[in-house]
């Protein structure tokens, strides 16, 4: 009986459990699968995803829509979103009694409002396919048995000076800089990582005497010509958070990187609205309603107390008619709500940041297979890759894509 090909999932996280359940179910016992993790548990960053709710995936079943939420890696993901995307993910934990809901903003949790349902599920799945995780087992180097001009596996050397044979590698250790090292030494280029989603630290302003305040329709770009990002924008006591500015810090990753993180930033408080429609809006109420106090339009859905902000900026009393107010006073605010400028100082933190924009190079790597066309039989998944999506479980669906097709290129490898 001819013996089993032995194959080593190196990190035991979102992506690698995910692959090495993939390829028992694409090969059906055909190989000897094993899961390796340097540290003591598996999983660790998918439990406190989404707050410890775990963001599972996004309802956005488009893959060209899809891929575009994606700041590096968006071409090559869009075919693979073909092959497993969200309605994928939904059906593979749906199969296994795990439910998931939908948010209003499209972010897709377990019903149970717990990563530890996704959790489990992983771990009761992976013992009844008997695949064993072996922890505390750190990779010191990955080494091609080359004849000729072919690769017949690898050798793994642990940490302890332990060393296996195995037929097929998939690395899914995330970022993960001396993993890139051993990469390094096989050939493969890196892309140099920089942090991604993180929220903006501002220079004193007493804009952030708003600290908790949610302005649900804004646009802000990095000055001069950065690309505008939309979305709802939370104030802080140190700056801004919330999806739109999370998007700029993921968008604008190497940009903010290059600049120490010290940038001229412009926000549109009411996305849609230029600085002239407003301000011809507004001197329309002056013409016809004199009468009536000066307010925010109802569906910028503005916070009171933001407004009262925007009019101190503005330099203009509160509670003032439209009869009272100057045309110069008018193309002040409308400037105010459309460019207010303000300074960012540094990298702010967010709690769920680990997402890094940078890695193994894209053009390493057989994107229909997962493999890499420097080494055959070594499978890259998950966020080792030069691939990062903006927050909302687009991270996450790129590790369900990436392990899945992974496991795919696997089976053909084994089959023929």
């Amino acid at each position: 009986m001819a013996k089993k090909p032995k194959i080593a999932i190196i990190g035991a996280g979102a992506s690698g459990c995910f692959v090495a359940l993939q390829i028992q179910e694409q090969l059906q016992g055909l190989c000897e699968i094993q899961i390796f993790e340097k540290s003591k548990e598996p999983l660790s960053k998918l439990r406190i995803s989404g707050g410890g709710r775990c963001n599972v995936t996004h309802n956005l079943f488009d893959p060209e829509l899809l891929s575009e939420r994606y700041p590096r890696g968006n071409k090559e993901l869009r075919w693979a979103f073909e092959s497993f995307g969200p309605k994928d993910t939904i059906e593979w934990f749906q199969k296994r009694g795990v439910k998931l809901k939908a948010e209003a903003d499209g972010r897709m949790f377990p019903a149970t409002d717990s990563s530890d349902t996704i959790i489990q599920c992983f771990l009761n799945e992976l013992k009844i396919k008997h695949i064993p995780i072996h922890f505390e087992q750190g990779l010191v180097g990955i080494y091609s048995n080359q004849t000729s001009d072919q690769i017949k596996g690898f050798r793994v050397l642990w940490e302890g000076g332990v060393e296996e044979h195995f037929d097929i590698v998939v690395l899914a250790t995330g970022s993960n800089r001396k993993i890139w090292s051993i990469l390094e030494k096989l050939g493969h280029k890196i892309v140099t990582p920089v942090p991604s989603l993180f929220t903006l630290t501002l220079e004193n302003t007493d804009l952030m005497e708003l600290t908790g305040l949610v302005v649900p329709y804004c646009e802000i770009k990095v000055l001069p010509k950065g690309k505008p990002q939309k979305g709802p924008m939370l104030i802080t006591h140190w700056g801004l958070s919330g999806p739109c500015a999370l998007r700029l810090s993921a968008w604008e990753a190497r940009t903010l990187f290059e600049a120490d993180y010290k940038v001229d930033l412009s926000v549109n408080w009411v996305f849609g609205k230029s600085t002239q429609s407003i301000e011809d809006d507004y001197l329309s109420k002056k013409e016809r309603t004199p009468a009536d106090k000066l307010a925010p339009d109802p569906e910028w859905k503005l916070p009171s107390r933001f407004w009262e902000w925007i009019l101190k900026e503005s330099k203009i009393q509160a509670n003032k008619r439209y009869s009272d107010i100057s045309k110069s006073e008018i193309r002040v605010l409308s400037l105010s709500l459309t460019q207010t400028k303000l300074r960012m100082v540094a990298k702010g933190v967010f709690k769920e940041e680990f997402v890094t924009a940078g890695g193994i190079s894209r053009k390493d790597i057989q994107f229909q297979t997962m493999e890499s066309k420097l080494c055959p039989g070594l499978f890259f998944t998950g966020e080792i890759i030069d691939v990062d999506g903006i927050t909302g479980g687009f991270n996450f669906q790129n590790a369900w894509t990436t392990a899945t097709i992974a496991a795919q290129g696997i089976r053909k490898t084994i089959v023929i």
